[in-house]
């Protein structure tokens, strides 16, 4: 067997792809050695601190960028615009030398200035008193009420009823009722809260109430309406809740650090073992079309290509159709041909004809194609290998390209 594509010249190498991909998107992320394919994204204030001298904030947060407590503290490090480094702990393997530094043992903890601090809450109080761009307001009153709600977010039960209700058995019918009616007495709590002051947001402006909600607020919204047929987006019992994520949506530091709604949902099964009982949430076909979430997407497929080839090979399944080195040939051609869509494409459908027609294509390299994408559409996450929005670009062109092949 040969691996022949004819029109294969027409797509551009992974040198071109890189360098057209970089040139349309400002993102940039640094590899991790011994980490592949995870990757860090740069701080987008790391280029205020003066080559000799070190950022006044160290993180130390998981590595998989999964963590909704660590989201929280570089949410704020981002909306502050504090210069940090980030350190990443392996959560299955935690270093000695951090349980022996964090009494708690978990993430995040961070140094600031010099003073080591733990708990995400704490944490980003502390960053209050170190730095300025403050995240609380200013008038006393209203500062008061902000910090009774940090301490409130925390303790008002909200998160674990609505992760009780999640992981509650389907056949206990009975409970999952009283759970979701618990669950939607702490979401009209939140709802009424949020109408106190004007605005969108919890306060009259953005806030560290924001912040405290919004990593499991995410979490929740992509979660529940799969596994419990229940939805908060679009629900018109919450319209203070949909405007306050309408407003999130439009600010840069919560777009850099949150999760994408398939990360989330293939993360809780993971995490607990419960099966979908409901659809998946549609793609944002509006947010796949931007340029620079689509050239974000192209330039992290491109720059772990290597990585991502090993990967495919080792654990779609891919490697059993036939020559490995015929199958990698494949596998290669339709990353490639994922990529040059990303950042050429128009949101069209390909034509058949971009990969010879598909009476020219051979069935093993149809059938690796076929793999390839499918597998590599639900390995990435968010933000682990790239933003959010660029993970839904991702994913909306492995389907695009999925669907005019084959």
């Amino acid at each position: 067997m040969s691996f022949s594509i004819t029109k294969s010249s027409t797509i551009s190498s992974w040198e071109e792809l890189l360098e057209s991909a970089r040139q349309n998107t400002p993102a940039r992320r640094v590899k991790r050695p011994g980490k592949s394919p995870s990757t860090a994204p740069i701080p987008s204030t790391l280029d205020k601190v003066p080559p000799d001298k070190k950022p006044p904030v160290l993180l130390y947060r998981d590595s998989n960028s999964w963590c909704p407590f660590c989201e929280r503290v570089w949410f704020a490090l981002e909306e502050k615009g504090i210069p940090f480094e980030t350190e990443f702990i392996d959560l299955s393997n935690k270093p000695k030398w951090y349980t022996d530094l964090v009494p708690t043992t978990l993430v995040p903890a961070a140094y600031i200035e010099g003073k080591l601090v733990y708990e995400s809450k704490k944490i980003l109080l502390e960053l209050e008193e170190h730095f300025g761009e403050t995240l609380l307001p200013e008038n006393t009153e209203e500062n008061a009420v902000g910090r009774e709600w940090v301490e409130d977010a925390e303790t008002n039960g909200f998160r674990d009823i609505a992760y009780k209700l999640l992981r509650q058995a389907p056949e206990n019918a009975n409970e999952l009722a009283y759970l979701q009616a618990e669950c939607e007495s702490k979401l009209d709590e939140i709802e009424k809260i949020l109408g106190r002051y004007p605005g969108s947001y919890f306060l009259s402006t953005f806030s560290l109430v924001d912040i405290m909600y919004s990593p499991h607020l995410d979490r929740l919204a992509a979660n529940l309406p799969v596994y419990r047929g229940y939805h908060i987006k679009g629900n018109p019992r919450f319209p203070q809740i949909n405007a306050w994520f309408t407003a999130l949506k439009q600010r840069p530091a919560y777009n850099r650090v949150k999760s994408d709604n398939i990360t989330n949902n293939l993360l809780l099964r993971r995490r607990f073992g419960i099966e979908p009982i409901g659809n998946s949430i549609p793609l944002d076909l509006v947010e796949s079309e931007f340029i620079e979430y689509r050239a974000e997407a192209a330039e992290r497929l491109s720059d772990n290509r290597e990585v991502a080839i090993e990967d495919i090979l080792k654990n779609s399944g891919v490697q059993v159709l036939g020559d490995i080195s015929i199958i990698k040939e494949g596998v290669d051609f339709h990353l490639r041909l994922l990529a040059d869509y990303l950042i050429n494409g128009n949101g069209a459908p390909l034509p058949g004809g971009r990969t010879g027609g598909k009476e020219s294509i051979d069935p093993i390299i149809a059938a690796t194609g076929a793999i390839t994408l499918a597998y590599v559409r639900n390995r990435i996450c968010a933000p682990r290998d790239m933003s959010a929005g660029a993970a839904t670009a991702f994913r909306a062109a492995a389907d695009k390209v999925l669907a005019s092949i084959y």
